[in-house]
């Protein structure tokens, strides 16, 4: 695939502090080639909900804008993720018979279940935003990672279904379309993260994802190549914020300073006797606090959220088949020692996820946790393009197959004039031979 013909796609990730842009391309290799990103402080948004509309559409613009002169590329349509306390996941097993067994299983029948799982009732105010065959069934045989090119009469699945409100994703649709952009299509940010951080050995062995963002920590479990349990946590990187800010009584912009530069996850790694000194305000002389204290809220906050993901493991009856442990990725795993901590409290190997596999060389700065989210929507922005050309390239196929079909239709009955038509000058050229 040549880089020149291959299509510009733009990830747009709406989070609780910060809104960023990312335009990428694959090169030859298959990899992505950042074009161009920007980032803006998010201030519309509260645990991934957007609150203030008017906020949140500057915030998206000036992301826009900033990725849009560094790439050099006028952004019109863009792929965004969701996440927030109100999505849910659910499990569901759909069914659809075919009219034969002698035709093979295509991509139809499996678009078929997925159309029907879009019916399901939900409760008022909420909605589907994404249904993901798990594995498959076909005429009773169990355990069919990819039923295409098969045949049977009786095709059969069992769906992830995530949920959301209604409201909160028409409040996305509007900010970005009141930014000057369309809708591509809308992913769930922990699968997105999924993507971008983890390879496929690992979601085949069994590994739990943890995004830890400002306002929400989103997790996502796989096994067997497939996501079998997600779930959002309302506790983020903002909530261990507020901690040091109540605790240590000094501004939030200097507790998220402290946070970032001499926070830890582990207070007994840190030195007894190191302090740090916050400059008074107007005058006052400056506050010094205790390294160690810090960490200790740190720690305890941290222990808090582990733990809420600890429960979620257990309660998806995978706890035991995460052979690969626990990837930590977003923000809040640039947190100091935190997967010493998360090992402690859970048990299970664990290291921090860079979304570096599927990018080109450069662009060092996007190689961080903290933009795994929007180079994962990137990613599955070429999955979606991807599947969307395979529909319409075998919507194609058909429509030839039945072209040539016809064809053979109205010439059939020509071939059989002249079959009759020979057959009948050799009983004619017959007759007339036996009166001489």
């Amino acid at each position: 695939m040549k880089t020149e013909n291959s299509p510009i796609v733009v990830g747009l990730d709406i989070g609780t502090t910060k809104i960023c842009t990312i335009v990428g391309r694959k090169n030859e290799h298959g990899k992505i080639d950042i074009l161009g990103y920007g980032k803006a402080e998010s201030l519309g948004v509260s645990r991934g909900v957007v609150t203030n509309i008017g906020l949140t559409i500057d915030s998206i613009k000036k992301s826009m804008q900033e990725a849009s002169a560094k790439s050099g590329v006028n952004i019109a349509k863009v792929f965004v993720g969701i996440a927030g306390q109100h999505i849910k996941s659910l499990q569901h097993h759909g069914m659809v018979t075919r009219r034969s067994s002698d035709d093979e299983i295509t991509q139809e029948s499996i678009d078929a279940i997925v159309e029907d799982m879009h019916k399901l009732a939900m409760p008022p105010g909420e909605q589907i935003i994404t249904v993901i065959p798990q594995e498959y069934i076909v005429d009773n045989e169990s355990g069919i990672k990819n039923p295409i090119g098969m045949a049977g009469v009786r095709l059969e699945a069992n769906c992830h279904i995530i949920t959301g409100q209604v409201t909160a994703v028409k409040n996305i649709n509007r900010c970005v379309q009141q930014a000057g952009m369309s809708i591509e299509g809308l992913f769930l940010e922990p699968l997105a993260s999924a993507d971008s951080v983890l390879s496929a050995e690992e979601k085949e062995a069994g590994v739990c994802l943890v995004d830890i963002g400002g306002g929400t920590t989103d997790i996502a479990i796989f096994q067997d190549g497939v996501i079998r349990h997600t779930a959002v946590i309302p506790f983020g990187g903002n909530v261990i914020t507020e901690d040091i800010k109540e605790g240590c009584s000094i501004l939030k912009n200097h507790a998220e300073k402290l946070k970032m530069k001499f926070g830890s996850a582990l207070s007994s790694a840190e030195q007894d006797n190191e302090i740090v000194a916050i400059p008074g305000a107007r005058g006052k002389a400056p506050r010094e606090i205790r390294v160690r204290n810090l960490s200790s809220i740190i720690q305890a906050r941290m222990e808090e959220i582990i733990d809420y993901v600890f429960y979620e493991i257990v309660h998806s009856g995978y706890e035991k088949k995460l052979i690969d442990g626990i990837v930590i990725t977003g923000g809040g795993a640039l947190l100091k020692h935190l997967p010493q901590l998360v090992e402690y409290r859970t048990g299970k190997d664990t290291r921090i996820g860079y979304p570096n596999e599927h990018l080109a060389k450069g662009a060092e700065e996007v190689k961080s946790p903290m933009f795994a989210t929007a180079v994962g929507l990137v990613i599955q922005g070429y999955q979606h393009l991807e599947r969307r050309n395979a529909i319409v390239a075998g919507e194609q196929n058909v429509e030839a197959e039945k072209t040539l079909t016809e064809k053979g239709k109205i010439a059939q009955p020509q071939d059989e004039t002249r079959w009759f038509d020979h057959l009948k000058k050799f009983f004619t050229e017959e007759e007339e031979d036996t009166k001489l």
